[in-house]
């Protein structure tokens, strides 16, 4: 079977091995690459887990809740300081799609991990 996650959906992916403070288990992520680079064997994604009073305090943690579109079952929360590249074969089962204003969100919270400003884009990227 051929799988081509796209962005914004949100797929079931074994993240084992993991080491230390990496989200482990198979979980719930949402695809956050963009689709001009499907072809490359592998896909970004921000795993989800599922929703905690406290993590309300933690910025880079965006709260999604469970919806026919997104497939979810559990109030879940993006967590953009686990952003991670993942083999195609990670990818089990797909769940659903998440609207844009969510991947903005989850966009936001990447760019605040890892401090990014706007004006900083190279020139040679702003053409692609």
């Amino acid at each position: 079977m051929s799988i081509d996650p796209k962005r914004g959906e949100i797929w079931r992916i074994d993240l084992e091995p993991a080491r230390g403070a990496e989200m482990k288990k198979t979980r719930p992520a949402v695809v956050i690459s963009r689709d001009s680079i499907r072809h490359l064997p592998l896909r970004l994604v921000v795993p989800l887990t599922e929703m905690q009073p406290h993590f309300t305090a933690q910025s880079w943690k965006v709260l999604i809740t469970p919806d026919a579109n997104n497939g979810l079952t559990k109030l879940s929360a993006a967590d953009a300081s686990q952003v991670r590249g993942v083999d195609l074969s990670r990818f089990t089962s797909r769940i659903g799609k998440l609207p844009p204003a969510t991947l903005d969100d989850i966009a936001a919270a990447i760019a605040l991990i890892v401090d990014y400003k706007p004006n900083s884009i190279l020139p040679s990227a702003q053409a692609r």
